[in-house]
């Protein structure tokens, strides 16, 4: 009566959290809460910045939150609702911004260093920028002849201040010459030397030792390549850039437009550290102001009253306005001994009299001192100073921003970029929730199937572990992404998988003669430190893809961990509690309803897997075999997540041909991209109606004349982009790597603390090094792409892969002192017949929802859910055929059982499990048949005798004996 009473209470308690959820999920409930999206299935934009601190400044954890801090407010000020900007590693930060209407804009100013450094215009400027006078410009277009006239004094004075990888690149320039028939054209053939680094205009040779920072030859084995050229830039200097995109006139160009030709800047060496003596540095230093003087709260974008063109105000601290002042001071005396002002109050000195406005290496502005109306400089604590010649509005308002928010302690470039478009969000969340209404339906289906009214109990759990799953959602304010509706459908298979080895055990009582209510009890008794064994090693692997991925799979993992707490919660607490209340009603003592009313048949689930194992190795051998090769030949079509590049991901308004994006992609010069369609084909298998587009590396004007190229000439709707550094899927591959091994040790641990002895744990590595070679060489088989998704999937495997091993070896371990004397060989096998149906179970049940992930979830679930059904498929063979077998192997050495090791499991032995009949032998109400008749029924005729007595039978009437008082029969 205790017993009904407590599962009451606890029916009761899920009915009452139920209600809860509906609270929580019912519009216009004041405790409703919708759920978080993921700007993959809202649309909107993700950038992975890592920082790159200066040579001899070791990045700092403050240096990582003060920039999180700057970029929050950043964001704020761009008015994005509910961003996500946090620290992914010890040098990386993730910026979501979901939903947000210009990814370009918001990208330049999310990571935009923003260190602010003002000169003195012509003193800061270094030979051969400026000639001996001191006052005349040399502007230089090309970067390559601005370094090489310095070559000479790279090195004097110290080491150099960066270097800049060139690469020579033949430019073929025709020429016409003569009139009439004598007309020709002469082509000739010039080299001109582009910059080879992706970094900026200068870098960092080798790998710094200090920082690790990626250093300029990384990619190129640490050699510069053969016809390359690395040049130096002097100690103490700094390059320092100025074009249209920064400025509208730049210092010393005499083009027309005083700006350099269209899509090409002018480069200057400054002065930049300790110059001791010069007068016309700051305590000695250049830049002589940075923008650690700038008093925040008087920066703001206004408007020039004369022009009316929009400019920013500046205003200082401290040191800063003393520093103004002389810099101004300096420039207007130096203006009038030169003779450069008029008497009138108009400007007429220039470059001498000006100061220039620096942001992040870039000329913004250079403004001129008037000697006439500021013959002692300007103070800036009365009229402030100004950046002027901006360009547009929303510059100026960006620039205003920038500066108010401060400048970032280190530089952060950006590895990896994702634009995803409303629609294609749209797409991809319908896809998701089909995949998980379809996965749900269908399990249900098995489960109904194959449990009967046990199934229908199951289903009911099912749906209390959606409800439950869905409040922990909206409790916790997780955020749904689209590999996290991955882990949110495969976590269904983990629900039901915990039902199915209850029930299966439930199913074995009540066939060993137990009472329905005896049949549950013991059931869950004895399932659940299985259940918890299987689900407790998914968590492992769950908290382990948790630390170690990337945001995306942090998702995924997040929603399994979730998962299989909430399953476990309620195929323990839910469904027993059910169980418990039904086992009090008469009608329901009937076996039928659990389908427990006859034996387990089948004779080809009751082979010898031990005599058979050299079959079972040979097999996975060959298997092996061909991934090992197709590796060694084809290798892995690895994704832009690993290689580096633009991935350009869209949906067409109707079925279009491949050739018709790749002709688009051709109109704009990107001959080169690798076009895929994605989806259902028609036409043959030409026309589709999702393609992904792979190319290397692009300036964003490239990427902007590639996209409007699919929109107008290929039917394209608004596309997604990802950008994805190289050294960003480096960082991928090492952290797989490093995840899969501690994986292994962890889960290694774990199995040999449960089990008590390294000797189940063996077996354990062997199976999963197996599913994760197999699972790999499936890939390379098949050329299917290889993505950061992918790798999440390989972590999962291994977390299922020992799902069945553990249902195996748990029974393995019971089966250890009930056969005392049989030969292992003869135990594992007994325990494969007892186990096997149960471990196709959760297989299959497992495979189901992930099935459904494949079949109609979109492009990115299918690749992810073609991991999965290969590595669980894999891991159910390993279980049985690989761990099982190599268990045997090992412990047949040991002593205990080498001296049984000839004794072996008959062949043909027929199908009812031994310990189902030896504990209805030894139950309460023992039948009249004795444990050895129940034996030689088993096992065949004269049985009784060999092998399966000494293990079983005789022991079995000691079982007996220690039940009944005093040798009596009760």
């Amino acid at each position: 009566m205790t017993s009904r009473r407590s599962n009451l209470f606890l029916v009761l308690l899920i009915v009452l959290a139920l209600c809860g959820v509906g609270l929580l999920a019912v519009p216009g409930s004041p405790y409703h809460r919708g759920v978080t999206k993921g700007l993959d299935l809202q649309g909107g934009l993700e950038v992975i910045l890592r920082a790159q601190p200066p040579k001899g400044h070791p990045l700092q954890k403050s240096d990582l939150d003060r920039a999180v801090s700057i970029m929050r407010s950043r964001v704020d000020k761009l008015g994005v609702s509910e961003p996500i900007i946090r620290e992914q590693s010890p040098d990386e930060i993730v910026i979501q911004l979901a939903g947000i209407h210009d990814p370009d804009q918001a990208a330049a100013i999310i990571g935009k260093t923003a260190q602010l450094e003002l000169y003195d215009l012509t003193p800061a400027l270094e030979s051969p920028s400026i000639d001996v006078s001191g006052n005349n410009i040399t502007v230089y277009t090309n970067l390559y002849k601005l370094l090489s006239a310095v070559q000479s004094r790279a090195t004097t004075g110290g080491p150099p201040s960066g270097y800049v990888l060139f690469k020579p690149v033949k430019i073929k320039t025709p020429t016409v010459t003569g009139t009439g028939k004598k007309k020709k054209t002469v082509v000739k053939t010039s080299t001109v030397w582009v910059v080879a680094t992706n970094g900026g205009p200068t870098s960092t040779l080798h790998r710094d030792p200090t920082t690790g920072n990626p250093g300029l030859l990384d990619t190129h084995g640490g050699k510069v390549p053969t016809g390359w050229k690395v040049l130096k830039v002097p100690p103490k200097t700094e390059v320092i850039t100025c074009s249209a995109a920064s400025t509208t006139v730049c210092p010393g160009d005499t083009n027309a437009n005083g700006l350099p030709p269209a899509g090409k800047q002018d480069y200057y060496l400054f002065k930049h550290g300790s110059y001791p003596g010069d007068r016309y540095a700051t305590d000695g230093q250049y830049p002589n102001m940075t923008g650690n003087e700038l008093n925040l709260s008087g920066v703001r974008q206004d408007f020039d009253t004369t022009t009316g063109e929009p400019i920013v105000l500046l205003a200082f601290k401290g040191k800063g306005n003393a520093a103004f002042l002389q810099v101004t001071k300096n420039e207007a005396i130096r203006g009038e001994t030169l003779g450069l002002t008029s008497s009138t109050s108009s400007n007429q000195c220039g470059a001498p009299c000006a100061f220039a406005i620096v942001l992040d290496n870039q000329i913004r502005s250079w403004p001129a001192i008037s000697a006439h109306d500021n013959p002692g400089g300007i103070d800036p604590r009365g009229t402030g100073a100004e950046i002027n010649g901006i360009g547009s509005l929303s510059e100026a308002k960006q620039l205003a921003l920038v500066l108010q928010t401060g400048a970032l302690p280190v530089k952060f470039v950006t590895v990896e970029r994702t634009d995803v478009s409303a629609t294609l969000g749209k797409d991809s969340l319908k896809q998701a929730q089909n995949a998980a209404i379809g996965g749900l339906i269908i399990v249900a289906l098995f489960l109904l199937l194959l449990y009967r009214f046990l199934g229908l109990v199951a289903v009911i759990g099912l749906a209390i572990y959606a409800s439950f799953m869905y409040a922990a959602i909206l409790l916790f304010g997780v955020t749904l992404t689209l590999p996290g509706f991955a882990g949110l459908i495969l976590t269904i298979g983990v629900a039901a998988d915990a039902n199915v080895v209850i029930f299966e055990r439930i199913k074995e009582e009540a066939r060993a003669g137990r009472s329905v209510r005896a049949a549950v009890s013991a059931g869950y008794a004895k399932g659940f430190r299985t259940i918890v064994d299987a689900n407790v090693v998914t968590a492992i692997t769950a908290l382990i893809l948790f630390a170690v991925a990337s945001a995306d799979v942090k998702g995924f993992a997040l929603m399994l961990l979730i998962g299989t707490v909430v399953s476990l919660i309620t195929a323990v607490a839910a469904t027993r509690a059910m169980l418990g209340l039904l086992a009090g009603f008469r009608w329901f003592a009937n076996p039928r309803f659990m389908g427990a009313h006859h034996s387990q048949r089948g004779a080809f689930l009751q082979i010898d897997f031990m005599r058979r194992m050299k079959l079972w190795f040979a097999l996975s051998g060959i298997i092996i075999v061909l991934g090992a090769g197709s590796l060694a030949t084809r290798g892995l079509n690895l994704g832009i997540d690993f290689k580096g590049g633009v991935q350009i991901s869209f949906a067409t308004t109707k079925p279009t041909n491949i050739s018709s994006v790749r002709d688009a992609a051709k109109s704009v010069g990107h001959a080169d991209a690798v076009v895929q369609g994605r989806g259902k084909s028609s036409n043959n298998g030409n026309d589709y109606n999702s393609f992904q587009v792979d190319l290397k590396k692009l300036n964003p004007n490239a990427q902007t004349n590639l996209e409007n190229a699919f929109v107008n000439q290929a039917n394209a709707r608004t596309p997604s982009v990802k950008n994805v550094s190289s050294s960003f899927g480096r960082q991928i591959a090492k952290a797989a790597i490093i995840a899969i091994l501690f994986s292994l040790l962890v889960i290694t641990l774990y199995i040999a603390v449960r089990f008590k002895g390294i000797s189940f744990a063996i077996p354990v590595i062997v199976a999963m090094i197996h599913d994760v070679i197999i699972t790999v060489g499936v890939y390379s088989l098949t050329g299917r792409e290889v993505t950061e998704n992918t790798v999440a999937a390989v972590l999962t495997v291994l977390g299922y892969s020992i799902y069945d091993t553990i249902i195996i070896f748990d029974r393995i371990r019971e089966n250890v002192p009930i056969m005392r004397r049989a030969s292992f060989a003869t135990l594992v096998n007994v325990s494969l017949w007892e186990t096997i149906r149960r471990s196709l179970a959760t297989t299959f049940i497992t495979l189901l929802p992930v099935g459904a992930l494949f079949f109609f979830g979109g492009a990115t679930l299918k690749d992810f859910a073609f991991a999965l059904l290969v590595g669980i498929t894999s891991g159910a063979y390993s279980s049985i055929f690989i761990a099982a077998p190599m268990l045997t192997l090992w412990k047949q050495r040991e002593p205990e059982y080498a001296r049984r090791k000839g004794e072996t499991t008959p062949e043909g032995s027929r199908s009812q499990p031994l310990l189902a009949e030896a504990e209805q032998a030894a139950s309460e109400e023992p039948t009249p048949e004795t444990p050895v008749d129940v034996a030689e029924r088993v096992f065949g005729d004269g049985a009784g005798t060999g092998a399966v007595d000494d293990a079983a039978a005789k022991l079995e009437r000691r079982r007996q004996r220690r039940k009944r008082p005093h040798g009596r029969a009760r």
